[in-house]
């Protein structure tokens, strides 16, 4: 059968990827600033009585824990935006970061002699400010449509497959050796560009699907093996296995999305001929 072929302004492209909507650097120094403005708290805290070192404490753990939110919302809204397919993330951490920020300056505006509503505006107003600086989290799934299970199965197997890689990541990040963690992002990027093929035509999956699971459940497993070990001793031999186990995988992959190039590239010259065949069939010249 033939593909679906469009791009971004083609009707039914709601699946293409849309540009990141905010630049990360930026994201990133305004996340780093929230973790550092609410550390004058410690000092506050303990120039009054026990109400207030209480609120100061309380407004400062909802501060940090705000900050960290926020970071693991920009986090989801990253792999969000370079998906194709996407469910919408099932937590919105980015508003709830907004309304931790309301209600920790709330609490870091009160004080016993005045009132509440001074306080209350305060936490209002931080969070709006806050849904401003860094926006919602995305609020709608991306390619996926209620009457096509076939992207909604490609959506959970692309999740499990990016869970995979994040545990991986995780894994190597433990034995501090930025080359095998640069290495490991290199076959991240040639895994994904497997999953970006594959969201493109959700009836790739049947065949890619061993990708998505089995080896990617294998290179997840071998990695945590390969990081307790370095942990324990830094074995040469068992590096360079774990080197050439990647090696191996990402020629997989990679080999694995040419031939779903090629094949697309094979059903559009069949498209074009059974269209030409038929202009020709109603008289219309195609030369």
């Amino acid at each position: 059968m033939a593909r679906r072929f469009g791009g971004r302004h083609s009707p039914g492209a709601e699946g293409q990827p849309t540009p990141a909507r905010r630049a990360p650097e930026r994201m990133a120094m305004r996340r780093n600033l929230l973790w550092i403005a609410p550390l004058p708290l410690l000092l506050t805290a303990f120039s009054g009585g026990a109400l207030t070192l209480a609120a100061d404490l309380a407004a400062l753990a909802l501060l940090l824990g705000a900050a960290w939110m926020v970071g693991e919302g920009l986090k989801a809204e990253a792999v969000y935006d370079e998906r194709r397919v996407a469910k919408r993330p099932a937590i919105p951490r980015k508003l709830f970061a907004s309304a931790m920020t309301g209600a920790g300056v709330a609490l870091a505006a009160w004080s016993p002699e005045g009132g509440a509503v001074a306080s209350v505006i305060y936490g209002v107003i931080a969070a709006i400010l806050h849904v401003a600086a860094f926006g919602p989290d995305p609020l709608r799934d991306k390619g996926v449509t209620s009457d096509d299970p076939a992207t909604d199965r490609v959506a959970r197997a692309v999740d499990e497959g990016e869970r995979m890689l994040r545990e991986m990541r995780e894994a190597i990040g433990r034995t501090g050796d930025r080359q095998l963690g640069t290495r490991v992002e290199r076959f991240r990027d040639t895994a994904r560009t497997l999953f970006r093929t594959v969201e493109e035509d959700p009836r790739d999956l049947s065949g890619v699907r061993r990708y998505l699971s089995v080896y990617l459940v294998g290179a997840r497993d071998a990695t945590v093996r390969f990081a307790d070990l370095w942990s324990q001793r830094h074995d040469a031999q068992a590096r360079a296995d774990y080197v050439a186990l990647l090696d191996d995988l990402e020629q997989t992959f990679a080999g694995r999305t040419r031939r779903l190039i090629e094949l697309s590239r094979t059903d559009l010259d069949v498209e074009i001929g059974v269209l030409r065949d038929r202009l020709e069939r109603e008289g219309v010249r195609t030369e």
